[in-house]
């Protein structure tokens, strides 16, 4: 296996090459500035045996499961609640409750459409869940146009491999979708190409055959969602990948100052006319708080016991764990429930005594904005660094689960590395890069 690393190495400059003529890029707002960039790629993939691939799908599949049937539950007959399983108050807090889902039944009862799992893995073998994506997690493109360009610069390298083919992502993107339509067009919305993930917008439309389209090719007539082409013919849409943000969604509905949406569209999606994909409201499910509750969310709904692990995690909102991260601070690593893309993590080891005492005041005063977990000391996975040599870096994975008429898990996934050599943050937000996950057949 390692002369194929060392054949995929020699053509990385190719497929990298490639990658910026295919615009495979990552683009960021930060301090009002947009800046584009291209997402770094490893060639030395991330290999996963069949058997620990097998277990990996089990405990993908129960999770995913859990947390459409939660989603359905919390805008619906709220039993979790009634049953004290969860706080009440915790999920009113949360930013991600949108109280104007509730009754709201999506199409075939799906919340999660595209669900992206970040686990990593112990140097125990063990893995861990690390956080649930559910408001239609980006990244799924990355490997799926690297694999395709590694196979065009170099076929040698894949003669013989026994390992899953990941081609069949569109396959079972379309599925979804076709799935939940009640009747049109699939469609893409796209706020954009300054949108972070306008690559992947662009290549899943062309893939799956649904038509990209932004905010203005939309319109709502009467009851029903219309897309208008450049000659004003108006077809029917119904179903919709959304790339764009509840509060974006629909400035009659959500925050009114948005030009991106759509007017009206959650109307529609409400009478049951078109489906959106992934469903507003699910950033109740995929806050960092609420990930604590997730095991609690398999025994109650499904009464099984869960096939993954959460990291250790602990509550700050409960005294007793509040007491425990104050007792252990040094140790634990703190996640602002809101934040994402490695933005709002802090390590208690690297603070200064000042930082310290400024994070412990706002962590009493609000102790509802974050988790506490201890630092899993997970694997590092090799990278060929800047001068060519064979050097570790800490990785996750982002594992993809599409939901059906059942949970599918694509064979594949976006394996994240960092390549700073002290950094556990693997995110592309962050300067991570990427490598593809080859699952083997047997």
């Amino acid at each position: 296996m390692e002369e194929r690393e060392l054949d995929l190495y020699r053509h990385t400059d190719a497929v990298n090459e490639l990658l910026a003529r295919y615009g495979v890029k990552f683009g960021i707002y930060k301090n009002n500035e947009f800046k584009e960039q291209l997402f770094p790629f490893g060639p030395i993939p991330r290999i996963i045996s069949a058997q620990e691939f097998a277990v990996l799908e089990e405990g993908l599949k129960q999770r995913v499961t859990a947390l459409n049937l939660f989603l359905k539950d919390i805008y619906g007959e709220k039993h979790i609640l009634r049953d004290k399983v969860v706080p009440e108050e915790f999920i009113y807090a949360g930013s991600g409750y949108a109280a104007l889902c509730e009754g709201v039944l999506p199409a075939q009862g799906v919340y999660s459409h595209i669900s992206g799992i970040d686990l990593v893995q112990g140097k125990n073998g063990e893995w861990y869940i690390l956080e649930d994506n559910l408001r239609v997690p980006s990244g799924a493109s990355y490997p799926l146009i690297a694999r395709s360009l590694c196979r065009q610069s170099s076929p040698a390298t894949f003669r013989g491999l026994q390992i899953d083919d990941n081609r069949n992502y569109a396959e079972l993107l379309r599925r979804t979708m076709d799935y939940v339509n009640p009747g049109g067009l699939p469609v893409i919305l796209t706020p954009g190409r300054y949108n972070a993930a306008y690559f992947e917008h662009s290549y899943l439309a062309e893939l799956t055959g649904a038509v990209l389209v932004s905010g203005s090719d939309l319109v709502v007539e009467g009851d029903y969602l219309y897309f208008k082409d450049y000659s004003g013919r108006k077809e029917r849409v119904g179903v919709v990948y959304r790339r764009i943000s509840d509060d974006y969604l629909d400035p009659m509905n959500f925050l009114p100052e948005s030009v991106i949406g759509i007017p009206h569209i959650y109307d529609v999606y409400r009478k049951g006319n078109v489906a959106l994909m992934n469903a507003p409201g699910n950033g109740v499910a995929d806050d960092k708080g609420i990930y604590y509750f997730v095991p609690k969310m398999i025994q109650y709904y499904l009464n099984e016991t869960p096939k993954l692990q959460n990291a250790p995690t602990y509550l700050p909102y409960y005294p007793e764990d509040m007491d425990f991260v104050l007792q252990n601070f040094d140790r634990l690593v703190l996640k602002d429930v809101a934040e994402a893309g490695g933005y709002g993590v802090v390590f208690a080891d690297r603070m200064t005594r000042e930082e310290k005492e400024r994070f412990l005041a706002m962590l009493r005063a609000e102790p509802r904005r974050f988790i506490a977990q201890e630092v899993i000391d997970f694997q590092d996975i090799d990278i060929f660094d800047e001068t060519g040599a064979r050097a570790p870096r800490k990785a996750d994975l982002r594992a993809f689960v599409l939901m059906a008429d059942e949970p599918l898990v694509w064979h594949s996934g976006l394996t994240r590395f960092s390549r700073n050599p002290d950094s556990f943050i693997v995110n592309s937000s962050q300067g991570g890069g990427f490598k593809d996950t080859w699952v083997l057949s047997r």
